[in-house]
Formats: C-alpha cells, sequence, structure tokens
C-alpha cells in the first residue's frame, strides 16, 4: 500500500491513561498518533515522560509490543504517569478532565531525544503538551533542531490549558496543521478573522502561518484538505458511534502517511476518513485495524 517504509516517524507528548468509570485505557493523541503509524509498518519513536510507577511500566512495555521505539520516553521520579477522566454524552462525544501536573509536563533533552530528531523525516507535536514551560520550552527546541523534517501540529484544544499566543507560534513552525471545526473558527476568531466559511478560514490560517497544508475535519460530515494549493473534500462514512476518542488521531496519522508516501489526495483522504469512522465505531483509542478490513469496508459502504 506504502511506497516509502523507510520513513522515520516521531510523536512528541502526552501519554497517559484514559479513565472511561472504571476501565483504563492507554492513550493520548501523540501516543496514539505514533501507535496507528506503527501499526502500518512505519519505524516510529515516542518522546514523552511517564511516572516511575506501574501505569508508567504498562505503557513502556505496550508501546514496544507495538512496535514503538521508546528509547525517548524519559522516567520521572517526582510526577506520576499521566490520567485522564474522560466522560462520554450520549453521542459517544468525550469531554476530559487531565490530571496536572503529571509526568509528561516535563520532557526533557537528552542524548536520546536528540539522536531521534536527528533521524526524523515527519515530526507530529500538540498544543495539549504546552501548558507547562519545561515540555514547552522542549518543543519548540525540537521544532529549531531539524529543518528538513515535515512537521505535523495537531490541535487540540483543551481548557484551560492553550492561549492564542503559544498557538500561533506552534502554527508558525508547522509544515500541516490539523483542526476540527470548531478550533479552526476558534483560532481564526482569535486572530480577528470572522467567517463562517470553513475554507476562507483555511484560506486565512494558511496565509497567516505560512503553513501550506491544512486539514480540517466536520466529525461525521467528513472532512476539508488543502495541499499543494488545491482544497479537497471527503463527506465521510458513516458508522454507529461508539465513542470518539482517538479517531482524529487515527485519521491523521494515516493521513500525513499517505500523503508523504506520494499517495493521490482523494485517495489518502478517503481512506484516512474510514479509519476515523471505524475507530469511533469501536470502544477506546487504539482498536487493532488491519489495512484489509479498512478496504474491504471503504468498499461495503461503496456498495451500499
Amino acid at each position: 500500500m506504502f511506497n516509502n517504509k523507510k520513513i522515520n516517524a516521531v510523536s512528541y507528548g502526552e501519554v497517559l491513561f484514559d479513565v472511561f468509570g472504571e476501565e483504563k485505557k492507554i492513550g493520548g493523541a501523540p501516543l496514539n498518533l505514533a501507535l496507528r503509524v506503527a501499526s502500518y509498518g512505519f519505524p516510529v519513536a515516542m518522546i514523552s515522560a511517564i511516572g516511575n510507577d506501574e501505569d508508567g511500566k504498562i505503557i513502556i512495555n505496550y508501546s514496544k509490543e507495538n512496535n514503538l521505539e521508546t528509547s525517548g520516553i524519559i522516567i520521572s521520579e517526582e510526577n506520576e504517569t499521566g490520567i485522564v477522566q474522560v466522560l462520554l454524552n450520549e453521542r459517544g462525544s468525550a469531554t476530559y478532565d487531565i490530571r496536572f501536573p503529571s509526568a509528561w509536563d516535563f520532557i526533557t533533552i537528552d542524548d536520546k531525544v536528540i539522536d531521534l530528531v536527528k533521524k526524523a523525516n515527519v515530526f507530529f507535536y500538540g498544543s495539549l503538551v504546552c501548558r507547562n514551560d519545561v515540555s514547552q520550552k522542549t518543543l519548540f527546541s525540537i521544532l529549531d533542531s531539524n529543518d528538513k523534517m515535515f512537521k505535523v501540529f495537531d490541535v487540540n484544544l483543551r481548557k484551560p490549558f492553550y492561549n492564542i499566543e503559544i498557538l500561533e507560534k506552534l502554527m508558525d513552525k508547522a509544515d500541516f496543521i490539523k483542526f476540527n471545526d470548531e478550533e479552526i473558527l476558534e483560532i481564526a476568531s482569535g486572530l480577528d478573522f470572522i467567517s463562517e466559511n470553513l475554507e476562507d478560514n483555511i484560506s486565512f490560517i494558511s496565509k497567516k502561518t505560512n503553513t501550506p497544508c491544512i486539514c480540517v475535519t466536520l466529525g461525521k460530515h467528513g472532512s476539508i484538505l488543502l495541499w499543494k494549493g488545491q482544497m479537497y473534500r471527503n463527506s465521510g462514512y458513516p458508522v454507529k458511534v461508539v465513542d470518539t476518542v482517538g479517531a482524529g488521531d487515527s485519521f491523521l496519522a494515516s493521513l500525513i502517511i499517505n500523503l508523504i508516501s506520494d499517495k493521490d489526495p482523494n485517495e489518502a483522504l478517503d481512506f484516512a476518513s474510514a479509519i476515523g469512522a471505524l475507530v469511533a465505531s469501536h470502544s477506546g483509542a487504539n482498536p487493532k485495524l488491519e489495512t484489509d478490513d479498512v478496504e474491504a469496508f471503504m468498499a461495503k459502504v461503496l456498495r451500499s
């Protein structure tokens, strides 16, 4: 399916446990991204921090079992592995209570991290990890250290852990930005651009931050992609939603790895949309999905 399996990916940010009532599942958007990219057979490294506790050990072992390079995950003696309380509404949409501080708020640079970044062709990062100065400083240092890697900014607005000034700086560093529809409208408004038209907002952000590639997800209504000066649309795939946790992460991972493997943008967007829908139809952020299963799902929807 992919023409080039030698692309090295690095994902930076939070690794944690999502807690649904009495049930705990491994998560964190950057880790979800890394796991999905690794599931396609690409080399992927995770840069983060865990506590010296049982939750941290479980995350490390799970990451290794799923073919992630974990040498960039620091073990903190001072802070515990991250925990997020997830509440789902009747439609499966999630709200989050994110424990602060957590180990991933204190990611620092060492020789292992520097080596991983030097080898990276694509680098995923988000906004939540910037809620604390330590991890924020490390992120900006990494973003400035390798001009050759393709920088993918996954916007994840989690109140109260963001402000427009930091978001603008993060966008300025990106080659690709992924928003949902509410996020791009809020951020564009914060930059004094008011319009309900999503394509106008995409064009504004692209020009304002000098970012050539932008994607906006629209939930069940699909997505819009700006890629190399052209707009692409996908109407999405209908599924019965169990929960939306991780659906956007798998969508973005699948979209990027297809695009940088020189896949046709329409085909890349179609495949990513199918993955996102399938994840939303399962419980948890990281269900096992084989490429054959995804293609069979896409074919079934086309026939119906």
